[in-house]
């Protein structure tokens, strides 16, 4: 579905309720998310097209119509794949997306290109792209118009001219979209489409763009070779998590030649951390997903590039098996995802949606390989190799995700012992007051680790000590080093978030060196005033949002922050509160020495009939309060939470299991009581 700037918030939930039935909600303690063990799909279309999953480029997420969009942009993008590697990497596909053509068709009815944005014609850009050794896609809808507010001309009622005019001009890649489609059935439309390319005798993939609104998973495999599963995502962590959620559970129905889309990349478009990014693309690899970088690649930052070009990451995605990862656990925000692959072996994602860092862990049993003497584990991040006895763990940071290849391998005592780095919990410090913090280092590995030390570093000006050993002879499988520390930031920080890092360095028995470390953050926090305080007006730990930031005492404005409304639920206005959009999470720190939540909540009046969330509390790792699904029809729920001991309070707000779109969720007159 191409954007357009209302779409995040009027467009209709389009996830189908196979997706909404099986997923766990997000931090909630569930079984794994389960899918049918065999997917009643058509036979795939036998062209020998999309094999894998198509790795390419559209313009539509850094772009979108503007002026930049052009023909010169179209060919940077040819050169930058050449020169930077990217098309040694696999990246094959160059997209147009909306806003190529004159919002006309001419007097027999063809498509014209845009002869500003288009001068030397669509023809002239495929030659340049297939000059580079790559291939063109380009845009329309199956309506009568496309999906941007200028309404250019769709494909409905003129597929067969439309199907031979990109053949005409070398297009290799079709995405067709569903705006305008005037009720006409999907399948037909699509169908049609299908035909109309496959009598052009031009080999052209097929790209679904219908937004899973018909379930084309169920229907399409002999339509297209591959079909979008969800609403468009964003460039924000809400998006992108939920979207995950959605594309998750239909792993049975994807494969070489038919794939589940769960849309393009935003690697690199700024609204995320690198952190983040790199679960983005991780888990986009694992679940075989098409990979379209969406950032403009002309001004791309190196870690973007980084991240992009990980050959190792790119080769999960591109196995020729061709499966979708599945979900092995999902638990308080802890995910486990492996991925068959085509020489035995099995990529694992532990991925982490929390907004603090949690340890992962599983087992090569428990991800489907046989049983061995030992394993090896392959980081596919920090390209190292360790030898595991089964196990396999990480204390994942934020957000992150620890993305492995392991095999049963009777080299595999040739690498190193896998080291796993862990604490007990983040800190949460008060300015000038030590806080405690214990850290481990634990042999996973079939050898053992020798002359271990471990050490500890913070921001300039804080200090860090030691209060028991930071080394150890050795450190044999199952077993850890535990060391206590105490951490002390300087009288005066500001509260947030603090970068820390964890090292630790030991000898494998080949007497290789190596050393590993774990990033994570401590929080500087302030004690909650005693009495009742409401919520907006006190200092938070850390958010995450679906749109724009978190408001204090208005309604979400899913930009800058501020630029939400009063808050209103029911006809209702409350002058006091939280402006959230799903997916979101706020996080307060309470020490221990607070009794109770309350709250009305509900889905703000300004989404009209939109908006179906849910709303949880919870007190450090255990859910105390929720709602249910709500929808825009319902009045305010109040909401009241015991939180009496608890050091941390985290607002949640789900999206209803049916995509974010129009989530504009209020925490109206939140209080606390301490």
């Amino acid at each position: 579905m191409t954007r357009h700037p209302h779409t995040r918030t009027t467009r209709r939930r389009v996830v189908g309720a196979l997706a909404a039935g099986l997923l766990c909600t997000a931090g909630l303690a569930a079984p794994a998310v389960a899918a049918p063990a065999q997917a009643p799909v058509s036979p795939a279309l036998a062209d020998g097209q999309a094999l894998t999953p198509p790795m390419g480029f559209n313009n539509w997420n850094s772009t979108n119509c503007r002026a930049e969009f052009n023909e010169s942009m179209v060919e940077g993008i040819a050169d930058i794949f050449v020169n930077k590697g990217l098309k040694a990497a696999g990246y094959q596909y160059v997209n147009l997306d909306d806003c190529w053509a004159l919002p006309s068709r001419d007097a027999d009815g063809k498509l014209v290109p845009d002869p500003v944005r288009f001068p030397h014609g669509i023809k002239a850009v495929a030659d340049y792209v297939h000059s580079k050794g790559l291939k063109l896609g380009i845009y329309t809808s199956a309506g009568t118009k496309t999906c941007n507010d200028a309404g250019f001309p769709g494909g409905l009622g003129h597929e067969y001219s439309d199907a031979q005019q990109f053949a005409d001009w070398g297009v290799d890649y079709l995405k067709y979209d569903n705006c305008n489609n005037q009720g006409v059935d999907a399948k037909l439309r699509y169908n049609t489409m299908r035909d109309a390319l496959k009598a052009t005798g031009r080999p052209i993939v097929f790209s679904i763009c219908e937004w899973g609104e018909n379930k084309p998973w169920e229907w399409a495999a002999d339509v297209g070779h591959l079909w979008r599963t969800t609403g468009d995502i964003s460039d924000n962590w809400g998006s992108m998590l939920s979207i995950l959620k959605q594309n998750l559970p239909l792993a049975p129905y994807a494969g070489p030649g038919h794939w589940n889309d769960p849309d393009m990349l935003e690697v690199g478009n700024g609204g995320m951390t690198d952190t983040e990014y790199r679960s983005h693309f991780s888990m986009w690899s694992i679940m075989a997903a098409p990979l379209l970088i969406g950032s403009d690649l002309r001004t791309a930052t190196a870690a973007t590039f980084d991240i992009l070009d990980n050959k190792e990451v790119i080769a999960v995605d591109q196995d020729p098996l061709g499966k979708q990862g599945t979900v092995v656990s999902s638990e308080g925000g802890r995910w486990v995802v492996a991925k068959e692959m085509k020489d035995g072996s099995r990529t694992v994602a532990l991925f982490n949606e929390s907004g603090s860092a949690q340890r992962i862990a599983t087992t090569a049993a428990a991800v489907g390989l046989p049983n061995a003497h030992a394993y090896t584990l392959r980081d596919l991040w920090q390209h190292k190799s360790y030898n595991t006895a089964g196990a396999i763990s990480a204390t994942v940071p934020a957000h992150g995700t620890v993305l492995v290849r392991v095999s049963a391998d009777r080299h595999a005592l040739k690498n190193p012992p896998a080291v796993e780095l862990g604490l007990d919990s983040a800190p949460l410090v008060q300015a000038a007051t030590p806080a405690p913090l214990t850290t481990t280092v634990t042999d996973l590995g079939r050898t053992t680790a020798e002359r271990v030390s471990v050490t500890l570093t913070g921001p300039a000006g804080w200090k860090v000590r030691a209060k028991s050993s930071t080394t150890a002879k050795a450190v044999r499988t199952g077993k850890s080093l535990r060391t206590k520390w105490t951490v002390t930031a300087p009288s005066g920080t500001p509260t947030g978030s603090y970068d820390l890092t964890l090292k630790a360095s030991y000898r494998s028995p080949t007497g290789a060196r190596v050393t590993n470390s774990l990033p994570f953050t401590a929080s500087v926090v302030v004690a909650p005033p005693s009495g009742t305080s409401y919520l907006g007006d006190l200092p938070w730990m850390s958010t995450a949002n679906g749109y724009g930031p978190v408001e204090r005492n208005t309604s979400n404005g899913e930009s800058a922050a501020g630029d939400g409304h009063p808050i209103t639920l029911g006809g209702v206005v409350y002058a006091r509160g939280l402006g959230v959009h799903a997916e979101s999470d706020v996080e307060y720190y309470t020490g221990k020495s607070c009794e109770k939540v309350t709250a009305d909540v509900g889905v703000d009046d300004e989404k009209g009939a939109n908006g179906t969330v849910a709303f949880e509390i919870w007190a450090d790792g255990t859910k105390v309060a929720s709602t249910g699904v709500l929808t825009n029809a319902m009045p305010a729920q109040p909401v009241t939470a015991d939180v009496t001991g608890a050091q941390v309070v985290r607002l949640v707000v789900t999206d209803g299991g049916d995509g974010i779109d129009s989530d504009h969720a209020d925490w109206a007159d939140a209080q606390l009581t301490c």
